[in-house]
């Protein structure tokens, strides 16, 4: 990363500095307009304090007093200021020419007006006009400097595709110098022949329609190589409509050790708890490339490429652990189930869509919110906002209401161009369609993980990586990724051999159903349709994105979209390689990571938090255990047995396989240090328990 000063904000704060032989009514209304402007002001009585002044602060609008010349020669003074530099001057004396002036420095010259508000206006002047454009010559500097110092390679080009620019790091990796390449045309430079044939006119149509264009580009070196380079190209519209050519490409410049080196907080990534073998595989190519020639590094790269976007993540499930807590949850969440060979199955039937119940029909409006509930939603913005209070507040209703609020807040109605009276009924629909009956998957759960969502989206890293139709998608995910869960698992469906078992094949059972039962309420009445007024291309592309995302919450491929977000995303960022955030293959990996971290986010909340959803997931449990008894049916999770499950070695195992490392990855992207604080307290607090051989959610009262 290089950073260049500059002064370009300064004037938030603008610096002046009176040069006053002494103090009258003149200077006192530059003094209380400087106050006024919330500028900060400076006074010299002699030449000597003023340059002594000057050079302690370098001050950014300079005003010297040239009424009383005897007391100094203002001219001969400013010869040590080069910015913003007014003469003042007496109504009775008129220049004969500005020339003098402008030769010496001077910007303005102003006549005698001692009036506050005059010289505020003034000032006011002087920061619009001169003093900001000297501002921006003073970035354009630095943004001069920052280009120099780049480690991508830049090209810049006129409209008329002839090179203007070219920087350090161009010629570094190309092998050229500047001045064989600034004033030629881009024509007479030569081109590889591995870009297929049609690639420069897909590339200048983009460019005529001032868009921006990016992708794999070869480029040809100096001496005869060609490089493969991930490629931006920007059309910059100058004045007058005039366009320019910014061409970035992503090859790093120098292949140093120190170049390379990894972020701290990368160190787990290479030991994850379950590594795939395309891990280990892509791991051992990252540490071959740090210290291999050029071509060979290139051609590594090629083959990264390969692998990081092909099926090869599904990780090795051995016998890690003789926990039984661990393989109970490895094996209740990442198996389809076990099919029995009797002919005696239990039928979990599909059921019909609920409508909405009368006494939700009114819609609510964002202002008619209760305060009692308006109040519990004050800091839904948080990382710590309590989902329980709102629970009770809304008499488990959460999710209609802090929908309506996030909703609001990104939003998603301008987007979608639908009334929010229609918003309205659509979270009213889908939150009737959750059994409040499940302690754990309701639709507090689902507001819990829309709130995650929130936050997470909010995010720095998370914000430069998706556009807004991806925060639209993830915010509608995360509603709908739970709808109309039995509170059993894809296991205990498959075992079962319910409906919906056999309607997807036993694969992605509930994720597939939450995904497909919230198009049909969405789209099955004008009402709640919130996809009715876009463009058709723009629901085919939204669609795809929250199907995608619902299909990740299942736990199944949890290693892989975890493998793939390390290895494509974590590991280039940490090497400084800025271009994959904006990919679409990328982008579509931080959307699956973003709502896995916030479906599964419970050990990162407070304790209290943490351990009523450890209670409630628990619960769920244990009931499924019961009905699996008492249908005959094979026992996914044998360890969650109410009468003697340890609820402390439960959640100390899933925090060991699948949140730390998950977690971990996201921190490192996302920045997250109070979730991890949070995860790191709950876990001491569950292993506390455990070490006690305590069985229960908190110790027994004193």
């Amino acid at each position: 990363m290089s950073i260049a000063q500059g002064g370009l904000f300064s004037f938030v704060f603008l610096q002046v500095l009176l040069v006053f032989a002494k103090e009258d009514s003149q200077s006192n209304g530059f003094c209380w307009a400087c106050e006024k402007a919330n500028f900060r002001c400076s006074m010299a009585r002699t030449p000597e304090s003023a340059l002594e002044c000057f050079l302690e602060k370098h001050h950014d609008l300079v005003i010297i007093d040239h009424r009383h010349s005897r007391h100094f020669d203002a001219e001969a003074l400013f010869n040590v200021w080069v910015l913003t530099c007014v003469l003042l001057l007496r109504p009775d004396r008129e220049e004969a020419s500005v020339m003098p002036l402008i030769n010496a420095g001077f910007n303005r010259r102003y006549v005698e007006n001692a009036n506050v508000m005059a010289c505020y206006n003034e000032l006011l002047q002087l920061e619009h006009g001169e003093v900001r454009a000297q501002f921006k010559l003073r970035a354009g500097n630095a943004i001069f400097t920052a280009l120099e110092q780049s480690q991508e390679a830049i090209e810049i080009m006129s409209e008329d595709q002839v090179i203007q620019y070219v920087n350090p790091a161009y010629e570094s990796i190309m092998g050229y110098q500047q001045g064989e390449l600034i004033g030629k045309e881009i024509i007479e430079v030569p081109k590889s022949e591995k870009n297929k044939p049609d690639l420069l006119e897909t590339i200048n149509s983009c460019i005529r329609k001032g868009k921006e264009w990016q992708g794999i580009y070869y480029a040809k070196k100096k001496n005869g190589d060609s490089i493969q380079q991930n490629v931006k190209i920007t059309p910059v519209i100058g004045q007058g409509g005039k366009g320019s050519l910014d061409v970035r490409s992503t090859t790093s410049r120098g292949s140093d050790g120190d170049s390379q080196r990894r972020h701290s907080s990368m160190a787990r990534i290479h030991s994850m708890t379950i590594e795939a073998p395309i891990t280990k595989v892509i791991n051992i190519i990252n540490a071959a490339q740090e210290s291999s020639p050029m071509p060979v590094a290139e051609a590594l790269d090629r083959v990264l490429e390969i692998l990081r976007t092909t099926e090869l993540y599904s990780p090795q499930l051995g016998t890690k652990d003789e926990d039984p807590h661990t393989n109970d949850l490895v094996g209740g969440l990442m198996t389809d189930g076990l099919r029995r060979l009797s002919g005696n199955e239990y039928i979990f039937s599909t059921k019909q869509p609920h409508h909405i119940p009368s006494h939700l029909t009114t819609p609510l409006s964002l202002n008619d919110i209760p305060p009692r509930i308006a109040q519990t939603m004050e800091n839904e913005d948080s990382w710590d906002f309590d989902i329980f209070n709102l629970e009770a507040a809304t008499m488990k209703r959460p999710l209609t209401y802090l929908g309506l609020k996030i909703f609001s807040r990104f939003g998603v109605c301008e987007f979608l161009n639908c009334p929010e009276a229609t918003l309205r009924s659509w979270l009213q629909v889908i939150e009737a369609n959750y059994h409040s009956s499940n302690s754990y998957h309701n639709s507090s759960h689902a507001a819990d993980v829309l709130h995650a969502t929130a936050y997470f989206l909010c995010k720095e890293r998370v914000k430069q990586s998706l556009d807004p139709i991806d925060e639209v998608a993830a915010l509608i995910a995360a509603t709908v990724h739970d709808v109309d869960h039995p509170g059993r698992t894809n296991s205990f469906l498959c075992n079962a051999g319910s409906e919906l078992a056999i309607l997807y094949n036993d694969t992605a059972v509930l994720e597939s159903h939450h995904a497909a039962l919230a198009f049909q309420i969405t789209t099955r009445d004008d009402k709640c349709n919130i996809f009715k007024n876009i463009e058709r291309n723009e629901y085919r592309t939204l669609r795809q994105a929250i199907i995608d995302m619902v299909l990740a919450t299942e736990m199944t491929k949890h290693f892989e979209h975890v493998n793939k977000f390390v290895n494509s995303i974590n590991k280039p960022l940490a090497e400084s390689v800025k271009s994959i955030l904006t990919s679409p293959e990328n982008r579509i990996l931080v959307k699956r990571m973003l709502i896995k971290c916030a479906d599964i986010s419970n050990p990162c909340r407070p304790q209290e938090l943490c351990i009523e959803w450890a209670g409630r997931i628990s619960e769920e449990y244990f009931a499924q255990t019961d009905e699996e008894k008492r249908q005959a049916l094979p026992v996914v999770m044998p360890v969650f047995d109410r009468n003697t499950c340890s609820i402390p070695k439960s959640q100390i195992s899933f925090i060991d396989y699948f949140i730390t490392d998950m977690f971990d990855a996201w921190d490192a992207f996302a920045d997250l240090p109070n979730l991890m604080q949070h995860l790191d307290n709950n876990f001491k607090y569950w292993k506390g328990l455990d070490e006690k051989k305590l069985h229960s959610l908190r110790p027994p009262p004193e």
